[in-house]
């Protein structure tokens, strides 16, 4: 049995002030820079800014707290932010560091799970690993839900191990609820490594068939209830009295649970999306995706994904399976050490394959910052791998492997760090150099004495982690604004870039029809105003402007002063327009209108005043109907309406609702007088113009 399989070990006396450090390090990174960021995600800031004013809204998700939709996920992601605004007021800060403790909690949790089977020096370094991370250096200092979600599969992997130690319900239950909070976090996605875990509860656990079956119905249930009470609320609420389902076309978090988050996000027919779910763009060779980039078994490996997570996945890989090898004589049940052991292989490792499976080749949309998901996965195998190996590294097999997974990882670092034109190119070198030098050594090295292999082994390992290191150092030097974000420097042939996309080459993509570096699919007359490179949006023709401060009326989430905000982008907010949304805005159940959610939402973040975002994120949804919102102007309900500049929404762009925001604001056109405020058209719907009926 190798040593570095064990049950948790009585800890060390080097154990606790390491493990102190870990977390202190992870948290100096998240939280390093924050509130450079600004409100980040503009979309999601200004729900958490309506939660934090509304309890109806903090309940429902709603981007505003009139109420009139929700953002399209289920709340569970927004509830931190939304207490902590409650809390402590709202500017970046405030949004952001539950956030970067979500990353904390992941690490510790990581940690636990990997020091019972491996041992601390094991856990030590799969923390390590998904602390450096890029993509998670992003994400956990980002306001999308996949901090939250990550946390949670990470949860719920620790907690079926734990179940599967002693066949214990009560781990398995705790598995059922992460599940169903992941449920709540971002739908669908949460269940993608229920088929292995379960498969591996089911054959090993060291029960009766029977009981096994009906723990896995128990967690079942968990998962049902810790997800499922809020969607009854939801469906059961007459539809009249609660906001719109955003992301749906009929009203339904069904609907979008099984279409836009869920089903479409694999075959592609996400109705209600950017170019409504139709585009095919395909790469070479016949290779799928959509608008969203080639699919296959190389897709994140590729140009604008390499970077984000796949620097310790091929060694994962290898992990896994030289993990497998090495255990594959033990029992079938987990109630010996070596059983254990293979079980957490094939726990981390069945989760990181087929949640990598589905994201290379889902259809649907698909952004780098998903991949997130696969950091604690990968983490673990890495940790766990390597504890392994190096126990068994007196064999030539061990040893044979090892030293040649960290020349694999050298030679990888190297080609991800090549592609990013002029970056740091002595670390290059360095990296490949150093690498398959302690590769080299490492079979020999206890041959010349233990401080020379040590030696070694850390030089291999700072090879194998400088590269992501400096992406991450990258990363948290940049604020990072708008709804498409990556981690690290601009790629050639990728997005890249702090903030969003870049064009090819790594030079700043221009979103208009034809723009270069826009996702194929994007409809024709797509407003420009998407985030860009430096974290900045940019309106139409005008210079980009840097990313707001956190503060409470301070400017929107960056953009072009005075500028519409675009279909993934904001738009920077001017004094005067803050101002006339701010006067009588107690009187109005919105202060304004405007089509779109990232475009309200800038100013609703400015003013601290309600704005009904007309057609949700895309400007396709349904809402609110002409009629309805007719209604809502005569009953005085709404001050403002803010001209989107773009010719109205994109007439059927992205799904049936497309029509609703240019049958909205021709009709406005018509009825009220234009004014220009800080170089925008605002039309006043308390004064019609002369002539109106």
């Amino acid at each position: 049995m190798p040593a570095a399989v064990r049950r948790a070990d009585p800890r060390l006396r080097w154990e606790r002030p390491a493990y102190t450090v870990l977390l202190l390090a992870t948290a100096l990174l998240l939280l390093w820079n924050l509130g450079s960021s600004g409100y980040a995600n503009s979309f999601y800031s200004a729900a958490v800014q309506a939660g934090s004013e509304s309890w109806k809204a903090f309940f429902f998700g709603s981007s505003d707290a009139g109420n009139s939709i929700t953002v399209d996920k289920p709340p569970a992601a927004l509830w931190p932010m939304a207490l902590s605004v409650r809390l402590f007021g709202l500017g970046s800060w405030q949004i952001l560091v539950p956030q970067a403790l979500m990353g904390v909690a992941t690490t510790a949790v990581l940690y636990a799970a990997v020091r019972r089977q491996f041992g601390a020096a094991a856990a030590l370094l799969s923390g390590t690993a998904f602390a450096l991370t890029p993509v998670a250096a992003l994400m956990f200092r980002f306001n999308n839900p996949d901090a939250l979600l990550t946390l949670l599969l990470t949860v719920t992997v620790y907690c079926v191990l734990r179940a599967l130690e002693g066949a214990h319900t009560r781990w398995l239950v705790w598995a059922g609820v992460a599940v169903g909070f992941g449920f709540l976090t971002k739908t669908l996605q949460a269940f993608v490594i229920l088929p292995p875990l379960a498969v591996l509860y089911a054959v090993c656990a060291p029960t009766r068939l029977r009981r096994r079956l009906g723990q896995l119905l128990a967690a079942g249930l968990a998962a049902v209830l810790a997800g499922g009470w809020w969607v009854a609320v939801v469906e059961l609420w007459p539809a009249a009295s609660r906001p719109y389902i955003g992301g749906s076309q009929n009203n339904s978090f069904l609907e979008l649970t099984l279409g836009y988050n869920g089903l479409g996000r694999i075959s592609g027919n996400e109705t209600g999306s950017v170019g409504g779910g139709a585009a095919r763009g395909g790469g070479p060779g016949g290779a799928g995706g959509g608008g969203w980039g080639e699919t296959g078994i190389d897709r994140l490996f590729s140009a604008n994904i390499g970077g984000q997570i796949s620097w310790l996945l091929p060694a994962a890989l290898v992990f896994l399976v030289a993990g497998l090898v090495v255990t594959w004589r033990a029992r079938r049940a987990t109630d010996s050490l070596e059983g254990m052991a293979r079980a957490a292989f094939v726990a981390w490792g069945g989760s990181l394959l087929i949640t990598a499976v589905v994201f290379s080749w889902m259809q649907g949309i698909f952004h780098e910052y998903y991949t997130v998901a696969l950091a604690p996965f990968v983490a673990a195998l890495a940790g766990m791998g390597v504890a392994v190996l190096w126990e068994e590294r007196g064999g030539r097999a061990a040893a044979l492997t090892l030293s040649g997974t960290l020349a694999l990882t050298a030679w990888w670092a190297f080609v991800l760090l090549g592609r990013a034109t002029g970056y740091l190119p002595w670390l290059r070198w360095t990296v490949l150099a150093a690498g398959l030098a302690a590769a080299a050594a490492l079979p020999f090295a206890a041959r010349l004495g233990h401080r020379v292999l040590l030696a070694v082994a850390a030089l291999g390992l700072g090879a194998a982690l400088a590269g992501p290191f400096a992406y991450c150092l990258t990363t948290v030097a940049s604020g990072h604004t708008g709804s498409i974000v990556t981690a690290g420097p601009a790629v050639a042939g990728g997005h890249g870039g702090p903030g969003g996309f870049r064009g090819p080459g790594g030079t700043p993509g221009r979103f208009g029809p034809g723009g270069e570096g826009a996702p194929r699919g994007l409809p024709q007359g797509a407003p420009q105003g998407m985030p860009r490179g430096t974290g900045a949006t940019a309106r139409p023709g005008g210079p980009a402007a840097p990313a707001a401060p956190g503060g409470r009326g301070g400017p929107g989430a960056g953009g072009g002063t005075g500028g519409p905000g675009g279909l993934l982008g904001g738009t920077r907010v001017g004094a005067a327009a803050t101002a006339a949304l701010r006067t009588d805005s107690s009187r109005y159940t919105w202060a304004a209108a405007a089509i779109g959610s990232q475009n309200a939402a800038s100013y609703q973040l400015a003013s601290g005043a309600p704005v009904m975002p007309i057609g949700g994120f895309n400007g396709s949804d349904p809402s609110p109907t002409p009629e309805r919102f007719r209604e809502y102007v005569k009953a005085g309900r709404i001050h403002w309406f803010i001209a989107s500049g773009t010719g109205g929404a994109r007439e059927g762009g992205g799904g049936p609702g497309g029509a609703v925001g240019s049958a909205i604001e021709a009709w406005v056109k018509g009825a009220f007088e234009a004014t220009t405020i800080d170089g925008v058209t605002f039309y006043d719907l308390t004064a019609p113009s002369a002539g109106s009926s």
